[in-house]
């Protein structure tokens, strides 16, 4: 990241603020200047279109870019970073709307755009790597072929619930193992349903082999970058992390580099709570959510492992589970653990060090167990945790985290 990108944008060092609405056809382009000039126009998505204009009528002046992230990726700013330009990729969500606003076009967008970026209103994301890119994915090809493997699995139960056919027995760890799935292909029932359930088995074999498949390319994506395979064995060395969740970190957040700040993390990952406060008063609610979701839950899950391998997220799991009533407590404090993860995470990245477990005795008291879908909307967390500085001991091992 460039030292102007962590600087913050400064319109004053520009001239011309050109705001950019693209599509996969065409660009919808406003530009404005210091003294409130402007034009709107269309032009057909190409680079060169672009920067021909740019260069006849701006030849002399420092010119600014701005578009939204969507569809169209990160082309486009490569090409104008590539020629010296400087160019923002915004969150739309981030982009300044007026709330009585009932009327959007491209042409419109762009204006926003514009006059946005040059009140210094506009803050870019984070653009990373090609490396990181590639590898990102990897890691949202993966977690498809994973959902898919589910909703066939949630299929093929509803069938047999249907139809009255018991499911074959089998301990909730092992519900789907070869013995079970070889059983599910001679379970007696009617042509028709026998069809059915033939291809849902089918469809799930596949999603499975694609899953492996895929689990296999992003190993070896990963050992063929050295940036990667240093950074995943800092992740790895935190309890609760294996490489899938080192993996799907390091394709969310990109080059560790552009992290400013230990909250930022938190922030990203939709694990801070929200606030609503005013004058004397200060509300907070849950967390934010904001982010990816299932990369959220899988940071949820590695926290469940944690608080049994880490003493010191264990008393911290503890001391939060006691300050709330109980039909809330485990929510509450494992979103907590989450959000502490989140500071070895980043201490891990900035200071290019593995993890080192402080050397405490876990308590023989019983371990809670991990809830389904703690994250999901319908559970309403909040997160006001503590945060400290990773301690030192020993390192801790990896068998059976995520």
């Amino acid at each position: 990241m460039s030292d102007s990108v962590q600087q913050g944008f400064i319109p004053r060092e520009y001239d011309i603020f050109m705001g950019l609405d693209v599509d996969k056809t065409s660009i919808a382009l406003t530009w404005t200047d210091h003294h409130d000039l402007g034009a709107s126009l269309r032009m057909p998505y190409a680079i060169e279109n672009l920067l021909h204009y740019t260069r006849r009528y701006f030849p002399d002046q420092r010119v600014a870019f701005a578009y939204e992230a969507g569809p169209t990726g990160y082309g486009l700013y490569d090409q104008l970073t590539a020629q010296g330009y400087r160019c923002l990729v915004v969150a739309p969500s981030m982009v300044p709307t007026p709330p009585g606003q009932r009327v959007k076009t491209n042409r419109l967008d762009s204006q926003k755009l514009s006059t946005s970026l040059r009140g210094g209103q506009l803050r870019s994301i984070h653009v990373p790597s090609h490396s990181y890119r590639h590898l990102r994915h990897l890691t949202q090809l993966r977690d498809t072929y994973v959902s898919q493997a589910t909703a066939f699995k949630c299929r093929i139960k509803s069938l047999l619930l249907f139809e009255g056919i018991p499911f074959p027995a089998a301990p909730m760890a092992s519900q789907w193992s070869r013995r079970v799935l070889a059983q599910l292909q001679t379970l007696p029932c009617a042509p028709a349903v026998r069809f059915k359930l033939d291809q849902l088995l089918a469809s799930l074999l596949f999603a499975h082999n694609q899953v492996r498949q895929t689990t296999r390319e992003i190993r070896r994506f990963c050992t063929t970058d050295p940036e990667l395979t240093r950074c995943m064995g800092y992740l790895m060395t935190i309890p609760g992390i294996g490489w899938i969740v080192a993996s799907q970190l390091l394709a969310r957040i990109g080059d560790w580099h552009q992290l400013r700040h230990v909250r930022q993390l938190a922030a990203f990952l939709g694990v801070v709570a929200s606030e609503r406060s005013t004058g004397e008063r200060v509300q907070r609610g849950a967390i934010t959510r904001t982010g990816d979701a299932r990369l959220r839950n899988k940071l949820i899950q590695s926290a469940w492992w944690a608080i049994r391998h880490d003493p010191e997220l264990q008393a911290f799991y503890r001391r939060i589970h006691g300050r709330h009533p109980r039909e809330q407590a485990a929510r509450k404090a494992i979103v907590a653990v989450a959000r502490k993860l989140t500071t070895r995470i980043y201490a891990v990245l900035h200071e290019q060090r593995a993890y080192e477990l402080r050397a405490m005795p876990l308590t023989q008291a019983a371990t809670p167990r991990p809830r389904a879908r703690l994250d999901a909307p319908q559970n309403p967390d909040d997160s006001t945790s503590e945060t400290e500085s990773p301690g030192r001991g020993a390192l801790a091992q990896d068998g059976g985290r995520i």
